[in-house]
């Protein structure tokens, strides 16, 4: 059940973050479910366990975290479409 859990929070985590900068993520659902989960063990890695833990993932690292990746993956897409 915790498993589960992890993979909501990663998808509501990474539509969040692209909710917050306006871009779309690739791969719909699962795109979400990645980028949340990533962002976490980025956020996780750059913060620690900074604020609220839901279903293990700490909330306010892995929005972070997340940003960061959506932000990156955007600009290494711009660079390969031009």
């Amino acid at each position: 059940m915790g498993f589960i859990l992890m993979l909501i929070v990663g998808g509501l985590i990474g539509w969040l973050a692209g909710v917050i900068l306006g871009k779309d993520i690739p791969g719909g659902i699962i795109g979400n479910i990645i980028a949340g989960l990533i962002g976490s063990v980025i956020g996780g890695s750059l913060l620690g366990d900074l604020g609220p833990v839901w279903g293990g993932v700490a909330i306010i690292p892995a929005l972070i975290g997340s940003i960061i990746l959506i932000l990156v993956l955007s600009f290494i897409l711009k660079l390969i479409r031009k």
